[in-house]
């Protein structure tokens, strides 16, 4: 018996006519949308703040519009995580929908997530549920079941747990149901989006990916026949490293153990999953908060052609002793970024960059006073004076915060379509999680020629951000390569590759099976993706900067 998961979207913006390809492409029983992620709470909490009955992800509901009665004729449950902020107000809208189309179907939203009330201050404050309330809605007969913020798994676990009758204690079940709900979240990044490796395949336009699920908790990842990207085990293992941390992958539902899972090729376009351990869930939910940090602005100087380091101490002193010195805001950073090259053939590569990013809790602070500043040296500053682009009055920017609450803080509720409610209970069973032991080295490859090159010949990454911190997960492609990577690239080796993060703490996690390291950066990000701490703010092409460094590499390898 397999249960045939697909998903539709990765994030509020994602490929509109990805629902449509979807259901039309091949054979599905469930259809999944994730449009939630820490910098979509801020802006859903801002729209909420201009309008109490926003706070929802209105794609879905266009989108919805013209394949509802698609998904009536084929069966297909739609299970999505856009009732963001409003639920309820989602759910609402498509029960209008559906009445307007003259489609019968039943809708059911789950709530419970929002602790706003309970954190003062925050803009939201938001748990993050498992699967069990939607799974509790698909056995009741709900057609469409819209959540609040749920970990992005939960898409998968619940669906899975209704179909297959999984018990809390399923532990190992739910954990390769939450194995095949991280591979599926992003959509296109398992099907070649966003992949080291996208020379190995066509990735114009990605088709975006499903599971068989079967009753065991392992599945098989594809996608629809004739869609484009592709899959094989290297698309998975960039996405399962994606936005991870250590072997044990904790949420609601379970804590999956990553260090357990096994990947092989099952076929064109087809990776089985298998082998995936499950331990109970902690404790505690984790809880995401947002709120408004204060105000930015930013200005970017264009240094042209001779004496940039000179142009640019000039411009800093200018701006020190002119807009700082009557009012300097509570953060100044100044970045110069040399994307200039001598004997240009074009004025734009003869051109470097200084950018001014300044923060404070007061907007008159870093408004017009500071670009007015700016402004004015426009005849009176370094030869060439020019900005990227006319500066601004300034905008608010947000913060992102983790804390946890106990699992039975939460009062986790399925709503369904006559009003009826039906609670889920805590875990019965948790476990207070720690590190897992760094598992037995292999010997490392025996001495020989080496040659200084990038990491990326030999090795591919992906990184992401949670809250402040980023992970960079770097995997290679054989035991031979393995044997070298995990003595190779240390904690050490790492910061001097990446110096910001020299000063910063490092985690290196090894997972054998995946013949992957992943490295876990505290703090690198600063305040979260709202606060745009650095120039890649959500570190996505993190791994990418790691991989164009060089190192001497065994020339066997290359």
């Amino acid at each position: 018996m397999t249960l045939r998961i697909g998903n539709a979207s990765g994030f509020y913006g994602d490929r509109f006519d990805a629902m449509r390809e979807m259901l039309t492409g091949g054979e599905l029983d469930v259809l999944t949308g994730d449009y939630l992620a820490e910098l979509t709470m801020l802006i859903l909490g801002r729209d909420r703040l201009k309008d109490p009955s926003a706070g929802y992800a209105r794609t879905f509901l266009k989108q919805l519009e013209e394949s509802l009665g698609l998904a009536h004729e084929r069966g297909v449950k739609v299970v999505t995580n856009a009732g963001g902020l409003n639920p309820a107000g989602l759910a609402a809208a498509v029960r209008d929908l559906a009445q307007r189309l003259g489609i019968p179907v039943r809708v059911a939203h789950v709530e419970g997530d929002d602790l706003t009330a309970a954190h003062p201050g925050s803009l939201t404050a938001h748990a993050y549920l498992g699967g069990f309330g939607i799974a509790a809605a698909l056995r009741e007969g709900a057609d469409i079941v819209v959540t609040g913020r749920v970990t992005d798994a939960a898409l998968v676990t619940g669906p899975a747990t209704a179909h297959f009758g999984w018990a809390p204690t399923d532990h190992d079940r739910l954990a390769g149901a939450v194995v095949a709900g991280h591979v599926l979240e992003c959509g296109a990044q398992a099907t070649g989006g966003n992949y080291a490796f996208f020379r190995d395949g066509d990735v114009r336009r990605p088709g975006f990916p499903l599971a068989e699920l079967h009753e065991d908790g392992g599945c098989v990842i594809t996608k629809h026949p004739g869609t484009g990207g592709f899959v094989d085990v290297g698309t998975v293992t960039a996405q399962l490293l994606y936005e991870t941390g250590g072997a044990r992958y904790a949420g609601p539902d379970v804590t999956a153990r990553l260090d357990t899972v096994r990947l092989t090729r099952d076929g064109p376009d087809r990776v089985r999953i298998e082998g995936v351990r499950g331990e109970p869930p902690p404790p505690t939910l984790k809880v995401g908060r947002t709120r408004l940090g204060g105000h930015r602005n930013e200005v970017v100087f264009v240094l042209t052609g001779l004496d940039i380091e000179a142009k640019a101490a000039l411009v800093r002193e200018q701006m020190e002793t002119g807009a700082f010195a009557r009012s300097r805001p509570e953060e100044v950073r100044w970045d110069l970024v040399r994307t200039d090259r001598a004997d240009a053939g074009t004025e734009e590569t003869a051109s470097a960059l200084l950018r001014l990013v300044v923060r404070d809790p007061e907007p008159d602070v870093v408004g017009r006073a500071l670009s007015g500043a700016a402004v004015e040296l426009a005849l009176a500053g370094y030869p060439g004076f020019h900005v990227l682009a006319p500066p601004g009055k300034g905008s608010p920017y947000g913060v992102f915060e983790a804390s946890h609450v106990p699992q039975g803080d939460v009062e986790h509720v399925a709503v369904l379509d006559d009003g009826r409610r039906i609670a889920v209970p805590p875990a019965a069973e948790t476990l207070v999680l720690d590190d897992v032991p760094e598992p037995p080295l292999p010997e490392p490859l025996p001495p020989g020629a080496t040659r200084r090159a990038p990491l990326g010949l030999v090795a591919g990454a992906r990184s992401g951000d949670k809250g402040g911190d980023a992970n960079v997960g770097v995997w290679v492609r054989s035991d031979e390569a393995w044997r070298w990577l995990v003595h190779a690239l240390t904690v050490g080796r790492f910061r001097q590759l990446i110096p910001e993060s020299a000063e910063l703490k490092v985690t290196r996690h090894v997972l054998p099976r995946l013949r992957a390291l992943n490295f876990v950066v505290e703090g690198i990000l600063g305040a979260g993706v709202a606060a745009q701490h650095r120039f890649d703010p959500q570190a996505k092409a993190l791994g990418e900067w790691l991989r164009s460094r060089h190192l001497d590499i065994p020339e066997a390898l290359l």
